[in-house]
C-alpha cells in the first residue's frame, strides 16, 4: 500500500462527509487506528489482529468485550473500502469480540441530576465570568429540547429567535434542517445569557456562534465538542452519579434520551395517544425515521412498562386471564 493510512482516512472522512454524514466518533476512532499503526510500524494490508489489538486500547482502559466490539464495529464500512487500494485489507465482523445489542440503553437522568448539573456548571470559574453561564444555558438548552451537543454548538445568533421563541437546526446529522419552538422558560433563559454575552463583548453578527469561548484568543469563538466533552467529564466526576445506562459512564448526548423518555411518559401519564404524537416528537428531535423514536419503547426500562400497558389493552383477555 503506497498511500499511508493518515491520508486514507481523511479521504474516507471527506467523501462521507459529501454524502451528509457527519462521522464525530468515527473520525476519532479511525484517526486512533492511524495514529497506532505508525506508532507500532506495521507495515502491509490493515489484519483482524492489528484492528483487534487496537480496540482493546480504548481510552477508559475498559476489559469489557462489549466496549472492544463496539469500537471495533467503527472500521467496518472503513475496511470495505480501503479494499479498493489494498484487496487483502480484513473487514472485522461479530466472531471477535461477540455480537453486540442494536443499541446500548442510555443513562436516563433523574430531575434532580439534571438539576445538580446546571448548579455545578453555573459554579464553573473564574469569578466574575461568562463561562459558568455558558455551560449551565448550554446544558439547560440541551435537556430542554433533546438537541444533540453538535446542534447546539452549531447555533449562531441568527438561529436562536428569541422574539418568536423559535430555534433554526441547519443541516443537522442527517443533512436536514428544522425549527425547534422553544418553552417560555427556555426562551428567557436563552435571553438571560444573549443579554449578558452580548454585555461581555461577543459579536452580535448573524452569523457569529451563540455558544462562545472565553478564555484568551477563543474569547468568541466557537466552543468544541472536546472543550464541552472535557468540562462535563469533570463535573459528572465531581457529582459522582451512579450510572444507570450500559454506556462506561452518563453522557452529555443521555440528556437528548432523558427529554424523550421524559416527553413519552408525561404523554402516557396525560392520557396521550403516544402513537399519534410519536411522529411530531421524531421530527421536533429530527430522528430520520419514526421508528428510530419507537426504539426508545423497546431499549429503555421506564418505558418498557408504558409498551407493556399498552400490548394489555389491546388484548384485555390477557390482561383478564
Amino acid at each position: 500500500m503506497t498511500i499511508g493510512l493518515t491520508t486514507l482516512v481523511e479521504r474516507y472522512l471527506t467523501e462521507r462527509r459529501t454524502l451528509g454524514f457527519q462521522l464525530r466518533s468515527a473520525a476519532y476512532s479511525l484517526r486512533s487506528l492511524a495514529e497506532y499503526v505508525r506508532r507500532t510500524r506495521h507495515r502491509g494490508p490493515l489484519t483482524l489482529e492489528v484492528m483487534a489489538e487496537w480496540a482493546r486500547l480504548d481510552s477508559h482502559a475498559s476489559v469489557d468485550p462489549r466496549t472492544w466490539a463496539r469500537r471495533l464495529k467503527q472500521l467496518r464500512s472503513f475496511a470495505r473500502w480501503m479494499q479498493q487500494f489494498e484487496p487483502a485489507t480484513e473487514v472485522p465482523d461479530d466472531t471477535i469480540f461477540g455480537r453486540l445489542p442494536e443499541r446500548q440503553a442510555p443513562h436516563i437522568y433523574s430531575p434532580d441530576e439534571v438539576q445538580q448539573l446546571l448548579a455545578a456548571a453555573r459554579e464553573l470559574g473564574p469569578s466574575p465570568g461568562l463561562r459558568g453561564l455558558i455551560y449551565e444555558t448550554l446544558f439547560g438548552l440541551i435537556a430542554s429540547c433533546g438537541l444533540r451537543l453538535s446542534e447546539a454548538l452549531s447555533l449562531t445568533v441568527a438561529d436562536v429567535d428569541l422574539r418568536r421563541g423559535v430555534l433554526t437546526i441547519r443541516r443537522t446529522k442527517f443533512a436536514k434542517s428544522r425549527q425547534v419552538p422553544l418553552h417560555p422558560s427556555t426562551a428567557k433563559a436563552l435571553g438571560r445569557y444573549r443579554w449578558t454575552r452580548d454585555l461581555a463583548g461577543a459579536s452580535r453578527d448573524d452569523d457569529a456562534p451563540f455558544f462562545i469561548g472565553t478564555r484568551g484568543h477563543l474569547f468568541g469563538k466557537r466552543i468544541s465538542v472536546h472543550q464541552v466533552d472535557s468540562v462535563f467529564a469533570k463535573l459528572r466526576n465531581d457529582l459522582g452519579w451512579i450510572n444507570r445506562g450500559t454506556h462506561h459512564a452518563p453522557r452529555i448526548h443521555d440528556l437528548r434520551h432523558t427529554f424523550v423518555v421524559r416527553r413519552i411518559l408525561l404523554w402516557q401519564q396525560h392520557g396521550v395517544d403516544v402513537d399519534e404524537a410519536m411522529l411530531a416528537l421524531s421530527t421536533y428531535v429530527g430522528h430520520a425515521m419514526v421508528t428510530n423514536t419507537y426504539w426508545y419503547l423497546q431499549a429503555v426500562p421506564e418505558l418498557m412498562a408504558v409498551a407493556a400497558k399498552r400490548f394489555e389493552s389491546c388484548m384485555p383477555e390477557l390482561s383478564h386471564a
